[in-house]
């Protein structure tokens, strides 16, 4: 029965949304649950930074004996950490001062926010943030053997490094932090089967490893297919910038990008997103707001779905009043696992309840099935 009342409602009451960071996770659930989002939290990466003593060490050292023509910075977080760990082993600055002496080029704001704090100057920032667009203005400034340093993480082997080596130049990568699946992934297990069976609304992406474990995540568990007729269907992907973006290939076609790429901005984009999937109704002469799993009456009160009686809800709505079988709505909101239709009687049962007098507006057609009926 309708029981919550117009005061709690927020921008994003009703929607639940998938979180796979690990990085400042919980900056964005609390972003995002104070807008009233419900979040699931799956992380499917794990930052690990590496030790000052380690690859950071050999690196750096190589640049303060042969300084470098370019060096490029690619992440917000990698600049903070290899200056931190200069820092740390005594090379501070002389780190910088080698790093004020080159010529900088940055990708994306992150980036570029970071060599600005850290009193550096960037000649140049790719405002597309992506990894093509900074070797393309390479290789317009520089020529092959040019000494080239590059701020990596994880896989250098995966990062723009061969690309630079096969133009010509003279690169010496510098490992600030790697990405991993987490040790324990049943978290994002849950979050993968979460969108497979279209109980979430819209998943966020901040790092592309984040995408690619999640793709990786989905494969393993064999729900590829279910989550890519999810995406294409139901949920949302936003990543929070170009890069990211590149995680998803394969898995979304267009991902929603904000134009700032920064996490205030996502959020912000993502209420945009989610109000636009605000649906309309009349059952039984009663007019009701849809919002995710939220549905609000004309008196103002609202009633929360399960996410199987949400679904049941979206796709009857869908139907616009034609009857549909119980079999037809088996395979609709369970997919091909279930062959119960016994287990559809019991969804509509509870959904009339929770729908109040609205919920006559479910009508049973004799052995044909069930409608939506507006009068």
């Amino acid at each position: 029965m309708p029981s919550e009342t117009p005061a709690q409602l927020k921008p994003l009451s009703g929607f639940t949304i998938g979180i796979t960071a690990d990085r400042r996770s919980a900056e964005q659930i609390s972003l995002l649950s104070g807008r009233g989002a419900e979040c699931v939290h799956g992380p499917t990466v794990t930052t690990h930074p590496l030790r000052p003593e380690a690859e950071i060490r050999d690196a750096t050292a190589q640049l303060l004996a042969d300084p470098p023509d370019f060096v490029l910075m690619t992440t917000g977080i990698g600049v903070r950490g290899w200056l931190e760990a200069a820092d740390a082993l005594q090379m501070g600055e002389h780190l910088r001062t080698v790093l004020d002496g080159s010529r900088l080029l940055v990708r994306g704001p992150k980036a570029h926010g970071a060599t600005i704090t850290a009193g550096l100057s960037a000649e140049w920032n790719a405002t597309s943030a992506t990894t093509a667009e900074v070797i393309d203005k390479l290789v317009d400034l520089a020529e092959p053997g040019a000494r080239v340093a590059v701020q990596v993480d994880g896989d250098p082997n995966r990062s723009m490094v061969p690309t630079l080596f096969e133009h010509g130049f003279d690169v010496v990568a510098v490992p600030v932090y790697r990405w991993s699946l987490p040790d324990d992934p049943t978290r994002a297990q849950t979050l993968v089967r979460a969108v497979a069976e279209r109980r979430v609304d819209l998943v966020t992406f901040t790092a592309r490893p984040a995408a690619e474990n999640f793709i990786k995540i989905a494969t393993d568990l064999d729900l590829l297919e279910p989550v890519k007729a999810a995406i294409e269907d139901d949920v949302e992907i936003v990543c929070i910038g170009n890069v990211c973006a590149e995680g998803v290939v394969g898995l979304c076609d267009n991902p929603i990008i904000p134009e700032r790429f920064r996490l205030g901005a996502m959020v912000t984009t993502i209420t945009s997103v989610l109000s636009e999937r605000h649906k309309d109704a009349t059952l039984a002469g009663h007019r009701v707001a849809i919002r995710g799993r939220l549905v609000q009456f004309e008196s103002g009160e609202t009633a929360t779905l399960t996410g199987r009686e949400r679904q049941m809800l979206d796709v009857l709505v869908a139907s616009d009043g034609i009857v549909l079988s119980k079999e037809r709505l088996l395979k609709l909101v369970w997919g091909s696992k279930e062959s119960d239709p016994h287990l559809v009687e019991v969804t509509i049962g509870r959904l009339r309840r929770r729908l109040g007098a609205a919920g006559v507006g479910i009508e049973t057609v004799m052995r044909r099935g069930y409608r939506l009926s507006a009068s």
